[in-house]
């Protein structure tokens, strides 16, 4: 696995890979084929320039922000997302070009590695695997695309940018037609790539990422039995194909490095971090707070309205009024709840609030994932203080500072912080920069796919096998929630509409900071719901009101894209 980041860090050196493709300049990066494509060394170079491209921050390196569109995150700058919540961005708006830019640059990178294959010395069998692994990631970058845009120009293999780039100013091919380039690109993938790698090239696609990708494709087009199809194939593995899939016994361990290469991994970005070894994802820089490695900037926060999402652990719904009546109504009790004070010089807490003990009590008697997820008000965290790491308390006061061993939110919010995908001290020295966190980032595990799957049955009237997959995330050692339809009335799951409200509920608390329930809300047609909406802290302060209408379902076509192919056409809402 080392091996294989490492041949990812030396591809930027050796072909330019600088991030962003501006389709109105001439790509002086492009290697020149008559001098690099001959050996399989140098392919895979450009297979891992191909892969390189999803840590950008404009393609999938702030995934995780995007909760920040959704009802379980709020933030603050680009990476929270901030001109899209308050609906102030416009076809002109830096995010909205680049991310553009960005994945067309992986598209034309794929495309690149489709074109000059034939001229490598190599055996057709390896040919064939990397086409098909080519053709996986031009589909994934594909649909991003489709998501956030609809239809886009399409452009293959036959285009050689070098060539025709005046001439690549194609009309926007409809959401079907895109959506069936997707598909063919997959249909290859899965014809081609392998059920696993060797250690070496661990990370790179294959044939069950291509299965996954295709039945969420599917999904999101509302062609629910095809969809489920795709599922199957690795969950029940029919084929005897030896997937080998299966969920993560330790949750909290899933999202540090013990578990990038756990059997719950079927499509994830590679990080690493260390002296040298600089290649992560910024998660620690914007989830983290300036208790974090380098004083990060929480930029991305969990919301008031998800920590108030995790059941009790008898997975009975979690209500504030039971704990402390009259705290849902009144913003004066539950600032009272939380709120600490200080000594004069902030070094020493001088009064907790009374609540403390209830909250820790009430704290451990709910879902593991909330604790394993969110740092809580008056719990600890593993911080890196001065270079040397310190044991930090989430105090709620005025004046808390991370040298006097508090945790400091940075927008001065009282809001929950991330501690998925945080490091914690300096995990033992895996991480050496903020903007590089050693942890591996899933796009697709299991646990999303046994989700898509019951979602695919419960709309097609499999009620009972869709409950079984709920239930198995659910019920993964580490959580052991009870089971829907156990017992007790508040798990009852039987109706069509019950089960697509726990489905609902589980990919929320399950996937949280994982960046899909954007998207989720923007499929199941639900994203007006947040319009109007305002997000308080938990101690019940205005922080801001969403501003969400029907244009908000794509985003609009850039601007400058526009001006310079006049076949674009815009998205409706936009100007």
């Amino acid at each position: 696995m080392k091996k294989y980041k490492s041949i990812i860090l030396s591809i930027a050196a050796i072909i330019g890979l600088s991030g962003c493709y501006d389709l109105d300049r001439y790509p002086y990066d492009q290697v020149s084929s008559g001098t690099f494509w001959k050996t399989e060394s140098q392919a895979k170079q450009a297979m891992m320039g191909v892969y390189n491209v999803m840590k950008n921050e404009n393609a999938f390196g702030i995934t995780f922000g995007l909760d920040c569109l959704s009802d379980i995150g709020v933030g603050y700058d680009n990476p929270g997302y901030v001109s899209m919540y308050l609906g102030t961005y416009t076809g002109r708006t830096s995010q909205v070009s680049s991310k553009w830019q960005t994945l067309y640059d992986g598209v034309m990178r794929s495309n690149t590695v489709l074109q000059n294959l034939s001229t490598v010395d190599m055996t057709d069998e390896l040919k064939v695997q990397y086409t098909g692994e080519a053709k996986f990631m031009r589909a994934l970058y594909y649909f991003s695309l489709m998501t956030f845009y609809g239809g886009v120009p399409l452009y293959d293999e036959s285009w050689v940018v070098d060539q025709s780039f005046n001439e690549m100013m194609e009309p926007r091919a409809t959401e079907e037609k895109t959506r069936e380039f997707i598909l063919n690109d997959l249909e290859a993938a899965i014809n081609a790539l392998p059920v696993k790698w060797d250690d070496a090239n661990y990370g790179r696609a294959t044939k069950g990422a291509a299965h996954a990708l295709r039945g969420k494709v599917l999904l999101y087009n509302n062609q629910f039995a095809d969809a489920a199809k795709s599922f199957e194939e690795i969950v029940n593995d029919p084929s005897g194909k030896g997937y080998g899939y299966a969920l993560y016994n330790n949750y909290e361990n899933l999202f540090k490095p013990e578990g990038d290469q756990s059997s719950e991994m079927i499509f994830a970005i590679q990080n690493s971090g260390g002296v040298g070894m600089d290649y992560g994802m910024p998660m620690t820089f914007y989830m983290g707070s300036r208790s974090s490695f380098g004083s990060c900037w929480n930029n991305v926060m969990a919301s008031t309205g998800l920590a108030d999402m995790y059941e009790y652990k008898d997975g009975k719904p979690f209500n504030w009024n039971e704990i402390i009546p009259g705290f849902n109504e009144s913003k004066e009790i539950k600032d009272k709840t939380f709120r600490a004070t200080l000594s004069a010089d902030k070094k020493t807490v001088v009064a907790y609030p009374e609540s403390k003990d209830l909250l820790l009590d009430m704290y451990a008697n709910r879902d593991p994932r909330m604790g394993i997820s969110l740092i809580l008000p008056y719990t600890e965290y593993k911080g890196w203080v001065s270079n040397k790491p310190k044991i930090c308390e989430f105090v709620v006061a005025v004046g808390t500072n991370e040298s006097n061993g508090f945790i400091r939110n940075n927008k001065q919010w009282d809001t929950y912080l991330w501690r998925k995908f945080v490091a914690e001290h300096d995990m033992d020295g895996q991480i050496n920069n903020r903007a590089h966190t050693p942890i591996n980032f899933p796009l697709i595990r299991y646990a999303d796919v046994l989700l898509m799957l019951a979602e695919c049955y419960n709309e097609t009237d499999r009620q009972t096998e869709a409950v079984t997959l709920i239930n198995q995330v659910r019920q993964r050692p580490s959580v052991e929630l009870p089971a829907l339809n156990s017992g007790p009335a508040w798990l009852e799951a039987k109706t069509k509409e019950e089960i697509f409200n726990r489905i609902k509920q589980e990919r929320a608390v399950e996937l949280a900071g994982e960046g899909h329930r954007f998207h989720d809300l923007r499929r199941w047609k639900e994203l007006l719901a947040l319009s109007g909406k305002e997000e308080l802290s938990f101690a019940g302060t205005r922080l801001f009101t969403r501003v969400v209408s029907e244009r908000d379902y794509l985003w609009p076509i850039p601007s400058t894209e526009i001006e310079k192919n006049d076949k674009l056409t815009q998205n409706p809402g936009w100007d």
